[in-house]
């Protein structure tokens, strides 16, 4: 299995600021059309095919996987991606926190495994180096927070 976190501060110096109710509605921006936040024509198709007061599901094609991902909402603290169908099992979750400090926070995480690869295996071993290395899960949090920022600007939130 894999497990990989990163948490970075909402608003660092020298930004923008985000209200927490800006930063969720980032998050479920990317959870209802990942197409918005993910680099050109890494997500080719993002369908919501079912929608209730705390789920969605969606159907895309990320990197040329086809996916199924339930997906849930605590509002304005957690967005939770489970893995129906695809490559990858488990979850990955975006949540929003105070620290002590009272700095807001933004932290992915997951717990993944390959579906038809062997546990901990080489495959296994090479997800979890791309998703702790600086390409992994921090750079998605900071992507996903000046995409917010960029899609605040253009009034989409």
């Amino acid at each position: 299995m894999i497990y990989s976190t990163a948490t970075v501060p909402v608003n660092p110096q020298g930004e923008t600021p985000l209200t927490r109710a800006q930063a969720w509605r980032g998050l479920v921006l990317k959870a209802r059309d990942a197409r918005l936040f993910l680099p050109p024509n890494l997500c080719t198709r993002c369908d919501v095919v079912e929608e209730s007061a705390t789920h969605i599901v969606r159907e895309a094609t990320i990197g040329g996987a086809d996916l199924r991902e339930i997906i849930t909402f605590e509002p304005e603290s957690k967005v939770t991606f489970f893995q129906a169908t695809g490559p990858r099992e488990g979850a990955i979750v975006n949540e929003l926190f105070e620290d002590a400090d009272g700095t807001l926070q933004l932290r992915f995480y997951c717990y993944v495994g390959l579906r038809g690869k062997e546990p901990n295996g080489a495959e296994e071993q090479a997800e979890q180096a791309q998703f702790d290395s600086d390409r992994g899960y921090k750079a998605a949090v900071l992507s996903t927070l000046k995409r917010t920022r960029e899609l605040l600007a253009e009034g989409w939130l």
